[in-house]
């Protein structure tokens, strides 16, 4: 009995603590002039941002890719420059969600060499599909919301456009076909598979040519 008295406290302090956390955000929240929603809502934006400056082709199931940074850095200083001015966007977003400056500096420094490196060409252009640093200052946002909100949710960021175009549809009248987890899934995977379709048939088109030039080049020599 008394072992079972133990345990029950020990749930019920457990889920006391759990409250409290919860209340804590909450708490937080509030003192920030914000809400869960009003969050999320920004830090989908900075996604969006963050996707369109640095990962919008991507390689299918993945991060990595390019965007309007490294096309930016094909024009020599200029769009360099105008990459930088960009970037500082999401410098103000994450300043909206209540991100300290001093959090926000690794953003910065990587911005700065992301624009010195931009300068040089062909090799800067290369770079910038590895120095992103509007993605770093999303996972720095993230990190900030998860530590200081409880927020740890995550496809809103992943998938932002899709994820909201997905959220309108669900508050449709189809919307109960939309929420079903395996359709949402597909749905937020669309690019992903079909850049797995471009993928297959740019290879098979390269196996196909090359077939065919080993194919006529022992025709023509006679090692056939």
């Amino acid at each position: 009995m008394d072992k079972i008295n133990k345990f029950s406290r020990l749930k019920t302090k457990k889920s006391s603590a759990h409250s409290a956390s919860k209340i804590d955000y909450e708490a937080r929240l509030a003192e920030n002039g914000l809400t869960r929603e009003q969050v999320i809502e920004t830090e989908r934006k900075l996604a969006k941002f963050a996707n369109t400056m640095d990962s919008l082709v991507r390689v299918p199931f993945t991060k990595q890719g390019m965007g309007a940074d490294a096309a930016l850095s094909t024009i020599p200083l200029a769009g360099d420059l105008a990459g930088l001015v960009l970037t500082s966007y999401a410098f103000i977003l994450g300043r909206q969600l209540g991100v300290p400056a001093h959090k926000m500096t690794p953003a910065v420094r990587l911005a700065l060499i992301d624009m010195v490196v931009g300068i040089v060409p062909g090799i800067g252009t290369l770079l910038d599909i590895f120095i992103r640093p509007s993605r770093k200052t999303l996972g720095i946002v993230h990190e900030h919301l998860q530590n200081e909100y409880g927020i740890t949710e995550t496809i809103h960021m992943d998938r932002p456009f899709l994820h909201q175009s997905l959220e309108d549809k669900q508050q449709s009248r189809f919307g109960a076909f939309w929420r079903n987890p395996i359709v949402a899934w597909l749905y937020l995977h669309i690019p992903d598979m079909l850049g797995l379709i471009v993928i297959v048939i740019i290879g098979w088109g390269l196996w196909s040519l090359m077939s065919w030039l080993v194919s006529l080049f022992g025709k023509t020599t006679g090692f056939g």
